[in-house]
C-alpha cells in the first residue's frame, strides 16, 4: 500500500504540474484523480471478469498493487483446489475402506433419517439405494427393541437382535453419536458367536442339572452315615466329614451355575414388583451376623426406611447376600462391615446399596475382571473360604436385569467398597 500511495502522489504531481502550465491546477488535479480512479475501476472489472468466467486461467497482467492482488488470489485458489482434491481423495479412500468392511455402516442424521450406508448394510439390513435414502431408520428396522434403543439409548452396550431378513442370523447393533445428534450405526453379524454362546449356556445348564441328582444321593448317604457316627470307625469318620464338606461345596457350585443359566436365559421374563429393600437388608444383616459369629465382626446397617425398589426380590436377595457374605469371608476377626442403602438427588437421581469393609482388599489390577465367571484374585484364598467363583458374576447379571451396575473400589490391605447403582425409574417412595 505504501508503494501505491507513492504512485498516487507522483500521478497527482504530474497532473498538477500540467495544470500549472495551462493555468488550471484545480481542474488538472481533479482530472488526475478521475483518471486514477478509472484505472482502478478498470482493474477491478478485470478481476471480476477473471473470477467469474476464467478462474482456472493464469492471472491477467497487472502492475502495482493489482498485480499482487491477482497473484495472491490465484495462489489461494490454487491451494484451495489442491486441498479440495486431497480432501476428496481422503473421503473417497475412506468410503472405499468402509465399503469393504464386513460390518454394515449406516449414517443417520439428527432427525433419524438415513444419509449413507455401505454395501454390507444392503445385504444384512435390506436397505435399498436410492429408494431408502432420507427415510427414517426406524421405518426400516422395525423391531421395538431397536426403536427403543435408537431413541432412548444408552449406547454404552450394544444391542443383539435377530435379523429381520433372516431370523436365523443374529445381529449386533452399536450406535455412536457425533455432530449435532447425528448417529453412526455399526451392525455386525454375530451368528456364530451367538450360537456358540447358546451351546455353552445349554451345556452348563444341562450338566449342572444332571449333577444335582447324583449329588443329592451322595449327600443323603453321607448325612446318614455321619448321623450314625457311633457305629463308624473314627479313622473313617474324618474322611466322611471331608467328603460331606466337598459335596456341599459342589452342591453350592451347581446351584450357582443353575442360577447363572436362569439369569442368562432371555426367555425367562418375571414380573418386577415393589421390593421392601430395608426389610430385606435387615434379614441379610442378621444372617451375616450369624454366619460370621466366630469372627466377632461388627456389622452395621444404615438404611433409608422409605426407599423401595421395583425389581425381582429373590434375585436382589441373592445379589445383596453375595456382597455381604463376601465381606464377611474376607474381613478378618473383629473387623467392621457397614451396609448402606440410600438415594441421591444430585444430578440424575439414583439409588445405592454399598457394602464397606476394612478387610484384606483387592489389588487394582484384578478389579476389572472380578465379575467374570470363576475369576479368582487369589485362588488359594478363595478355595480356603469355600467360594465358587460365581458370586460376583451372579451379581453382575442380576444388576443387568435391573438396568443397574456394580462399582468396585478397593485398596490392598485396607478394605473394599462394593456399590450397586440403580436407575431412577426403579425407585419407589
Amino acid at each position: 500500500m505504501k508503494q501505491e500511495a507513492t504512485r498516487l502522489l507522483y500521478f497527482l504531481m504530474l497532473f498538477g504540474m500540467a495544470g500549472v502550465l495551462v493555468g488550471h491546477p484545480g481542474w488538472a488535479l481533479a482530472a488526475g484523480l478521475f483518471s486514477y480512479t478509472a484505472l482502478h475501476l478498470r482493474q477491478l472489472d478485470r478481476l471480476h471478469h477473471w473470477l467469474k468466467n476464467t478462474p482456472e486461467e493464469e492471472t491477467p497482467e497487472a502492475t502495482g498493487v493489482w498485480g499482487d492482488i491477482f497473484q495472491n488470489i490465484y495462489q489461494l485458489r490454487r491451494d484451495e483446489r489442491r486441498a479440495r482434491a486431497s480432501l476428496l481423495g481422503i473421503i473417497e479412500r475412506a468410503r472405499a475402506s468402509v465399503s469393504a468392511l464386513k460390518e454394515a455402516v449406516v449414517l443417520v442424521d439428527g432427525n433419524g433419517n438415513l444419509e449413507w450406508w455401505n454395501p454390507t448394510a444392503e445385504k444384512i439390513l435390506g436397505l435399498q439405494s436410492p429408494v431408502d435414502n432420507g427415510q427414517p431408520v426406524t421405518n426400516l428396522v422395525r423391531d421395538p427393541l431397536f426403536i427403543r434403543y435408537f431413541e432412548q439409548g444408552p449406547f454404552d452396550e450394544p444391542l443383539e437382535l435377530p435379523s429381520a431378513i433372516n431370523p436365523s442370523r443374529q445381529l449386533k447393533f452399536s450406535i455412536t453419536k457425533f455432530g449435532s445428534n447425528d448417529r453412526l450405526i455399526i451392525v455386525s453379524d454375530v451368528t456364530r458367536l451367538h450360537n456358540l454362546e447358546e451351546m455353552r449356556k445349554d451345556f452348563v445348564a444341562n450338566v449342572s442339572h444332571e449333577l444335582r441328582t447324583p449329588l443329592t444321593v451322595l449327600t443323603g448317604y453321607l448325612e446318614t452315615l455321619i448321623g450314625h457316627s457311633e457305629d463308624i470307625n473314627p479313622r473313617w469318620l474324618r474322611a466322611l466329614q471331608q467328603m460331606d464338606t466337598q459335596a456341599a461345596r459342589m452342591t453350592n457350585l451347581v446351584n450357582d451355575l443353575l442360577m447363572l443359566s436362569r439369569l442368562e436365559n432371555d426367555s425367562v421374563h418375571q414380573e418386577h414388583k415393589i421390593v421392601n429393600v430395608p426389610a430385606l437388608l435387615a434379614q441379610i444383616r442378621n444372617e451375616a451376623v450369624a454366619y460370621g459369629l466366630e469372627k466377632h465382626q461388627t456389622i452395621t446397617l444404615e438404611c433409608d426406611d422409605s426407599l423401595r425398589l421395583i425389581g425381582l426380590e429373590e434375585e436382589l436377595r441373592s445379589t445383596f447376600s453375595n456382597l455381604v457374605t463376601n465381606a464377611v469371608k474376607y474381613t478378618p476377626a473383629n473387623g467392621h462391615i457397614h451396609l448402606h442403602w440410600w438415594a441421591s438427588s444430585e444430578g440424575r437421581p439414583r439409588a445405592f446399596f454399598s457394602v464397606t469393609d476394612d478387610g484384606i482388599g483387592i489389588d487394582s489390577k484384578h478389579i476389572p475382571r472380578l465379575t467374570e465367571r470363576f475369576y479368582r484374585a487369589d485362588a488359594a484364598r478363595t478355595t480356603a473360604t469355600g467360594g465358587t467363583g460365581l458370586g460376583l458374576a451372579i451379581v453382575k447379571h442380576v444388576l443387568l436385569q435391573h438396568k443397574a451396575h456394580l462399582d468396585i473400589k478397593s485398596t490392598l490391605g485396607k478394605g473394599s467398597v462394593f456399590t450397586c447403582v440403580f436407575p431412577q425409574e426403579l425407585i419407589v417412595r
